[in-house]
């Protein structure tokens, strides 16, 4: 019931902040906030909901008594219709009356579907997160990738003065200006590229968070750097503890157990009790009381096909089970792999790749200042350094794509990841 509660509550809230809530586009949005936002607003997760709500609602009708029958008989009559001078009737009351513990074992079914849709809710929660931190951190690419061509564009366009000067100076030919020129125009040409790859990153965060493809969106965090510190067998036993479609399958399995015993209990026979006012004309009145029950002449032949068919069920949802199981292990697995080399990736970048393309460049910017060599070396140089360091945000991407793929994967947030 508490969870039933709490449940209640959150569509409550969500619908709430749907109605009265304000846009805040004009504030930045960290990881947290994008995720929270497309959880409450998502149509999907507000439909499944409601699923779940009508589940509950299912779990109610199959508790449900059944309804009395008020009974009246008019025998005897001497013309059609003429109820007046009747010789005998009948007046009472019937109610059908299940055998103890039929109506409570078909609660427990009920609510053990019931709770096979509040899992999906959360697998459904568990895709719509990863989604989300898939295009945060797209789009953090996306925005440090432009970052670092603005900075290709500077270097660029500084290269082609400096090219112009020794131009003037005679010191070089009028094909490395030209050259330059080139250069230069390529980076413009990136930068619009990578000002058109934002844009398109934040329409996707947006869609993500039910808002209006183009509205206005700034987000505000930063990659993940911290290595793994967690064990993959570890890792793979909290998934089978945490993982929503493993625990749906449990409930599935109990519900059909339950189906199996209901099944059993079709043997056992309803009653149908009955309570009547009985008047003879010129005779006087009586009281009748009716107890009747079938005679389980032919049972066995619907519950002996309900019991295999429930068994056959159990059988195949065991065989699904195993191979979800192995499924779910592999999926960690390849995400802890995923993650492993990412982080290598970004510790091989940060302390050898990066500082060499850096010294490597100034390098070759002293010497061609000094004249020592032309301007195609002086370019690789360049595109060597913004290669290094849009591989090394490719790294940072992978590594936070991967952490999200683990979770998902494990079915639950890792502790200790900066949001």
């Amino acid at each position: 019931m508490i969870k039933k509660t709490c449940i209640l509550f959150l569509v409550s809230a969500v619908f709430i902040s749907g109605v009265f809530g304000q846009d805040t586009d004009d504030q930045p949005l960290t990881l947290e906030q994008c995720i929270n936002t497309a959880v409450e607003h998502n149509p999907l997760v507000l439909s499944s909901y409601q699923q779940y709500q009508a589940s509950l609602a299912r779990v109610r009708q199959a508790k449900a008594i059944p309804q009395p029958s008020i009974d009246w008989d008019s025998d005897l009559q001497p013309h059609f219709l003429d109820f007046k001078n009747t010789g005998e009737w009948y007046f009472g009351v019937s109610e059908s009356i299940e055998f103890p513990g039929k109506r409570h074992l078909r609660g427990k079914i009920a609510s053990k579907e019931s709770d096979q849709i509040y899992e999906e809710i959360g697998l459904l929660k568990l895709d719509i997160t990863f989604q989300v931190k898939e295009a945060f951190y797209a789009l953090l690419l996306a925005q440090k990738t432009n970052q670092y061509i603005e900075q290709n564009v500077e270097l660029s366009n500084d290269f082609l003065e400096k090219t112009r000067l020794k131009f003037e100076a005679g010191d070089v030919a009028r094909v490395e200006v030209l050259r330059a020129s080139v250069e230069a125009a390529k980076a413009a040409n990136e930068l619009r590229r990578a000002s058109n790859e934002v844009r398109l990153a934040k329409a996707r965060l947006n869609y993500l968070m039910a808002r209006k493809k183009y509205a206005p969106l700034e987000i505000k965090g930063d990659f993940i750097k911290e290595p793994l510190s967690l064990d993959l067998e570890t890792l793979k036993e909290r998934a089978l503890s945490f993982r929503p479609e493993i625990k749906s399958i449990e409930y599935a399995i109990e519900g059909q157990n339950l189906q199996k015993k209901q099944a059993v209990m079709s043997y056992l026979p309803d009653f149908d009790l009955g309570v009547n006012r009985h008047k003879v004309q010129g005779e006087g009145q009586w009281w009748d009381v009716t107890l009747s029950f079938p005679i389980p002449l032919f049972f066995w032949q619907p519950a002996k096909g309900q019991i295999a068919e429930a068994q056959a069920n159990v059988n195949s949802l065991y065989s699904e089970f195993e191979h979800a199981k192995n499924t779910i292990a592999l999926e960690v697995e390849e995400s802890y792999m995923n993650a492993e080399f990412a982080s290598h990736q970004i510790k091989l970048f940060e302390e050898e790749i990066l500082t060499q393309a850096e010294e490597a460049y100034n390098m070759f910017l002293f010497s061609y200042q000094e004249g020592e060599i032309g301007g195609i070396e002086m370019i690789e140089s360049r595109r060597t350094l913004i290669q290094a360091r849009t591989s090394y945000a490719d790294a940072l991407y992978n590594y936070g794509v991967a952490l999200a793929s683990l979770e998902k994967s494990v079915g639950q947030r890792l502790k200790g990841e900066n949001q």
